[in-house]
């Protein structure tokens, strides 16, 4: 999908709901943001210019990955340490998760993630093409109520922009506990020709993948008996 158009007006026009902070910040994570973050904040740039990845992180990084709303951060974080070749762009808006991982940034010294603390949506039109390797969407606000679907961050413009940005065999992740949003997933990612789903038994949606770890909010989840599940697509080569 092309940015220019109809499609860049799609990524530049949808809204963020949800709230934006909880309880006050403690003095050092209060610290942390007015320090760390803005070394690592990613500005839109002007007239919505193209971001250049490899200036972002200051080199060139073997791939590029992409976790959209991260929480508290422990999912992106403990990729990162584990992948330091890759660079990782976070987005979350809710600045008690940003300063969450703030503190593990300083904490594990991590160099590899980069951060925008504001709606994704205002982001999209700016990432290039076809220079993400995954997407990361974990445990996303389902929007439960039916007036309240037109929300959620899957919808087709958005797996629109999700498969222009990835490259060739990227893979879009997905993992939630609510089922009626992993069935609204399924079914618009599999509607979407340009992704396969990758799913080949019951385990690879029952099971997490071996290299991601449990978030805080999985572990609450499964404490109250919840099921989660694990959607993993790939991104179809593009015809030539």
């Amino acid at each position: 999908m092309s940015k220019t158009g109809t499609g860049s007006e799609i990524e530049k026009s949808v809204r963020f709901y949800g709230r934006r902070q909880g309880h006050a910040l403690r003095p050092r994570r209060r610290q942390l943001m007015e320090t760390v973050l803005p070394r690592l904040r990613i500005v839109v740039p002007p007239d919505q210019e193209t971001l250049d990845f490899d200036r972002l992180f200051g080199m060139q990084k073997s791939e590029y990955w992409m976790e959209i709303g991260f929480g508290s951060g422990e999912h992106i974080a403990s990729l990162a340490e584990r992948y330091p070749d890759i660079g990782f762009i976070g987005c979350e808006p809710f600045v008690n998760g940003v300063a969450a991982l703030m503190s593990s940034i300083e904490e594990r010294n991590l160099t590899n993630i980069r951060v925008f603390d504001d709606d994704v949506n205002k982001l999209f039109a700016s990432l290039p093409d076809a220079r993400l390797q995954r997407i990361y969407l974990p445990y996303a606000d389902p929007w439960p109520k039916t007036r309240h679907h037109r929300r959620r961050m899957v919808q087709p413009e958005t797996l629109n922009t999700f498969s222009r940005m990835l490259k060739d065999q990227g893979e879009f992740r997905f993992a939630s506990d609510h089922m009626p949003y992993v069935q609204w997933t399924l079914a618009h990612v599999t509607d979407n020709p340009d992704f396969k789903w990758l799913a080949g038994a019951a385990d690879d949606w029952r099971v997490r993948p071996v290299d991601s770890i449990e978030t805080r909010y999985e572990n609450k989840a499964r404490s109250r008996g919840a099921k989660c599940v694990y959607l993993q697509f790939r991104r179809v080569a593009r015809s030539m």
